[in-house]
């Protein structure tokens, strides 16, 4: 899987939780989950969820603390996926 096809992935994931659409149109690498798409931090829990989900991975705390943004969060994915 390449980086557009992951972070399309993220968008589908992170679509119910988002406040402004507009900022999820433009989701890239930079985006950061809490100050672009306004997610707040219980439903960034469950975006994490979603993540583990989708992409049938675990992700520790550690890693969950990570995930404030599109970069990082692609970083982790990548992560957990090349140690299956």
């Amino acid at each position: 899987m390449n980086k557009e096809e992951a972070i399309q992935k993220l968008k589908v994931i992170v679509k119910p939780y988002v406040k402004d659409e507009a900022a999820l149109e433009n989701i890239n690498e930079n985006t950061d989950f809490i100050n672009d798409l306004n997610i707040n931090s219980a439903n960034l829990v469950d975006v994490i969820l979603d993540v583990e989900e989708v992409f049938d991975i675990e992700i520790d705390a550690d890693s969950m603390e990570k995930m404030r943004d599109v970069k990082s969060a692609l970083a982790v994915i990548e992560e957990k996926l090349s140690a299956k």
